[in-house]
């Protein structure tokens, strides 16, 4: 929980870097929560809670990601990838998964500090 609130602490900041841990358990706890909204969503009937959950956090997810690319050494810029039906998000994952870069123009690495 504590990475899912550090993210939400950088609401909108979209420099510096953000390791794998960091951005990975961010996303699953992100998944698990909006499982849950999704399922009280339908539960009481509402139709909206669920669409609100993923509009209030959408700024972080993509801030967090664009910190994400910034430690593996590409631009925030490539989370367009995603606009590519099937192969953008494939590529887009496997940047996400690469290992840190040592020092890049966005800083050095919290993994080697």
């Amino acid at each position: 929980m504590k990475y899912f609130l550090d993210a939400l602490s950088k609401y909108a900041d979209f420099t510096g870097r953000a390791r794998r841990t960091e951005f990975w358990m961010f996303t699953l706890i992100y998944i698990v929560l909006s499982i849950g909204v999704s399922l009280l969503d339908v539960l009481l009937g509402a139709g909206f809670l669920a669409i609100l959950f993923a509009l209030a956090l959408l700024v972080p997810t993509i801030s967090i990601t664009a910190r994400r690319l910034h430690d593996t050494g590409r631009s925030g810029w490539w989370q367009l990838l995603n606009l590519i039906p099937l192969i953008g998000g494939i590529i887009l994952i496997i940047f996400l998964i690469l290992d840190s870069t040592e020092e890049n123009k966005w800083g050095t690495s919290p993994k080697f500090a």
